[in-house]
């Protein structure tokens, strides 16, 4: 739903490396990236982008929520994300307060930030 989002992180290694892991079930890859303070830009399959760099600046909390294609890609985001270091913050399942078949898992990243990934469609 959106073009790319760009935001800063106090440890640029860690950040790329847990993006990279829990973002693999959508096909996430580098697609450019110069040096930390400029960043990296993460994408999958000519869809919007992610773009991280490292800053000493503390950023606010940021909520980041991924589209996925299907449940199986809301579950795979959510175990690479645990195995990538990422923090449980709601376990894949439904979630009817939003929709009927609003099914999403959340993580918190090694800044804090609350991650999500989401499918809209009903269960294949």
């Amino acid at each position: 739903m959106f073009d790319h989002v760009k935001f800063g992180v106090s440890d640029y290694a860690a950040s790329k490396a847990f993006y990279l892991k829990a973002l693999e079930p959508i096909g996430a890859t580098v697609i450019s990236e110069g040096s930390p303070t400029y960043g990296v830009e993460l994408s999958s399959q000519d869809e919007a982008s992610l773009c991280l760099y490292e800053t000493e600046e503390k950023p606010a909390h940021l909520h980041l929520a991924f589209k996925a294609k299907s449940r199986q890609q809301v579950d795979a985001f959510y175990h690479a994300a645990l195995a990538a270091g990422g923090k449980d913050n709601g376990a894949p399942g439904l979630r009817p307060r939003y929709h009927a078949h609003y099914y999403a898992a959340f993580v918190i990243d090694p800044d804090g930030h609350n991650i999500e990934m989401v499918c809209h469609k009903p269960e294949a």
